[in-house]
């Protein structure tokens, strides 16, 4: 069972999406278990203080290294992954979420305010992860969209295991057009290839479509797939 912890100041955002549909299915069919630790549950002070003023000045806060240490350490088995969630991070990926996905337990840490104090990361051997080129006002969305892209590769959870091989990033390619019926809608017709019956050539338009997509939409990816 693959198992994903997450920390977190808000624990009522969990599991919601993940807890329905396919997901939910797979939840209740034991495939993968969601964890949620309350970050504030470790404070020791009476006011369940999670966060302090920076060194060095700043308007931002920061959580405190002990409280999110304490967090970790009394939740972690060893050698588990953890990754915090952070803009500064190495950029999320579906190579990282094949990766990701073999491993028996992620820990996932949703920042908050300015981020975590920096002596955490170093002395936890913490991982930091981003999803975009962008800022969050919190982890939890970031959250719900690594594990929703790691969950779908465990064996089990969509069924369709092929689908997953054809889709977008998988051999380095954006995804060819897709279509469905009705066959005529608003005087557009489907591709007369895809009713030819011819499965090379069908094989060949989707290649030819997708190299056409990511050749103008991700020039980044176009120049990496022609080196290999």
């Amino acid at each position: 069972m693959f198992l994903a912890r997450i920390f977190t100041l808000y624990p009522e955002f969990f599991p919601g999406p993940l807890g329905k549909g396919l997901y939910g299915k797979a939840l209740s069919e034991k495939i993968w278990k969601l964890d949620t630790v309350n970050i504030r549950d470790y404070a020791t002070d009476k006011h369940k203080t999670v966060d302090d003023t920076t060194y060095g000045g700043g308007s931002g806060m920061l959580i405190k290294p002990d409280v999110l240490a304490n967090s970790l350490d009394s939740n972690l088995n060893s050698n588990e992954k953890i990754i915090y969630l952070s803009p500064k991070g190495k950029l999320f990926n579906q190579e990282l979420a094949k990766k990701l996905c073999k491993e028996k337990t992620i820990n996932l840490i949703c920042g908050h305010f300015e981020g975590v104090d920096q002596r955490v990361i170093e002395s936890r051997n913490i991982e930091e992860v981003s999803i975009g080129d962008f800022i969050l006002s919190g982890g939890e969305s970031a959250a719900f969209v690594m594990l929703d892209s790691i969950i779908r590769l465990l064996p089990g959870v969509l069924g369709n295991e092929i689908s997953v091989e054809e889709e977008s990033f998988e051999n380095g390619l954006l995804e060819y057009p897709q279509y469905t019926k009705p066959q005529i809608w608003e005087k557009k017709t489907v591709p007369d290839v895809l009713l030819s019956g011819d499965h090379a050539k069908i094989k060949d338009w989707r290649l030819s479509q997708s190299e056409a997509i990511t050749r103008d939409r991700r020039p980044d990816l176009w120049q990496k797939y022609k080196k290999n």
